[in-house]
């Protein structure tokens, strides 16, 4: 049975994450037609939500070695510091016109955007083995609040400021981030050993090579990035084929509903089953997406290969994370899963930048086509690591 004290964490986490997601759709809603409305030319409207991955992305490493030093509540509520700061620099470029400064403020949202990702992590910090997938699980179950939270704040805040619009929005995330850095003082993690603090354990060489540090990053990567990829074309393809925005809109909340429910009992599965026959579940339903979407075009493609794509995603980014823990000690924390998150969050960015060029340019189902590639190659690893000549290495390493 969990103790106290990892139970009071899951939830305070779990609340933390459910915020923190909220306030992430809640930007993807708006960013891109407030940089519509601000950019001086049409092509640049989506520069502010790229530049903010690209700013997560790099912040990874960082963000994760500042928790290896100072804490997890430390690190955590700074992020929310640069979240803050954020939202109300955006709100004050909108307000004042400002498109450059605007793409300038969407640098500290995305390192707070990296740092909350952390929050699954620290889930698994106190938690005991056993407990360990289910802790994961309940943290990351937190972002079913966010798939209704965060779309009816951008719906209530758009014109919260009007005739100024999209600026209330940004005013909501700054709340959100208060909520957050008082809800994370309830934490109680213990502060990192002097020798998580140091540059202790293996070099992080020997721990990237091994065959569960590989599998865990290779698993949330494959399954971010074909989420993220699929994702953010799924508007765009539904407008093409003549669906309404309303109707896209529909199926990414069931999407995104899909990404989370499962968080209650992933962990379950994952004790009863093991580990890599969930990511190799999550795996086989990101390929019957893409078969979905090839089949037809119709509403209920669109509708049920988002769901398999949000459940597959589910498995194979909470499986990751519970296989990275394996792969590391205590004292090798930090810098192991700081390397896991550049990795996972490099392909987020890459495949954000990609994914309406590649619709615009070669069509939806290519999209898709080309998603399948990479879910194949983590089936076939799953399969090649499975040999018991690696099992048994695995397990000895």
């Amino acid at each position: 049975m969990p103790h106290d004290s990892s139970i009071r964490n899951v939830v305070v986490l779990a609340t933390c994450q459910a915020l923190s997601i909220s306030g992430s759709v809640l930007v993807f809603a708006v960013v891109g037609l407030a940089g519509q409305t601000l950019a001086p030319s049409p092509g640049l409207a989506t520069l502010p939500l790229g530049i903010q991955f690209v700013a997560m992305m790099l912040a990874t490493v960082p963000a994760s070695l500042v928790m290896g030093r100072l804490g997890r509540r430390i690190g955590f509520t700074i992020g929310q510091v640069f979240g803050l700061s954020g939202a109300l620099l955006s709100a004050w470029a909108i307000a004042s016109g400002q498109f450059w400064l605007f793409t300038l403020a969407a640098v500290p949202i995305g390192i707070h955007n990296a740092a909350f990702q952390f929050l699954r992590f620290a889930a698994a910090d106190t938690a005991s083995p056993a407990f360990r997938p289910r802790a994961i699980s309940y943290v990351m179950a937190g972002g079913v609040v966010a798939g209704v939270l965060g779309p009816e704040l951008a719906k209530r805040t758009g014109d919260l400021l009007a005739p100024i619009l999209f600026a209330g929005p940004y005013l909501a995330l700054a709340g959100l981030c208060l909520l957050n850095i008082a809800a994370l003082q309830a934490v109680r993690i213990p502060r990192p050993s002097a020798a998580s603090k140091g540059d202790g354990g293996r070099r992080l060489a020997v721990i990237a090579r091994q065959p569960s540090f590989l599998l865990a990053a290779l698993s949330a990567m494959v399954g971010y990035g074909v989420m993220n990829l699929v994702m953010v074309a799924t508007p765009l393809a539904m407008v093409g084929c003549g669906f309404t925005f309303n109707d896209s809109a529909e199926v990414i909340r069931w999407h995104v509903l899909g990404m989370f429910v499962p968080s209650f009992f992933t962990g379950t599965l994952i004790r009863r089953f093991g580990v890599r026959r969930v990511i190799a579940a999550g795996a086989v339903l990101l390929f019957a997406c893409c078969l979905v979407t090839l089949a037809g075009l119709a509403y209920v493609n669109f509708m049920v290969a988002l769901m398999m794509l949000g459940v597959g995603w589910n498995f194979m980014f909470i499986g990751g994370t519970t296989l990275l823990a394996e792969a590391h000690a205590p004292e090798e924390r930090a810098k192991a899963q700081a390397l896991n998150d550049l990795l996972v969050f490099g392909t987020t960015a890459i495949t954000s930048f990609a994914s309406g060029a590649v619709q615009t340019a070669l069509g939806w189902q290519a999209v898709n086509a080309l998603s399948a590639l990479p879910v194949l190659l983590v089936l076939a690893a799953l399969l090649w690591w499975g040999r018991p000549s690696l099992a048994r290495a695995a397990a000895g390493g």
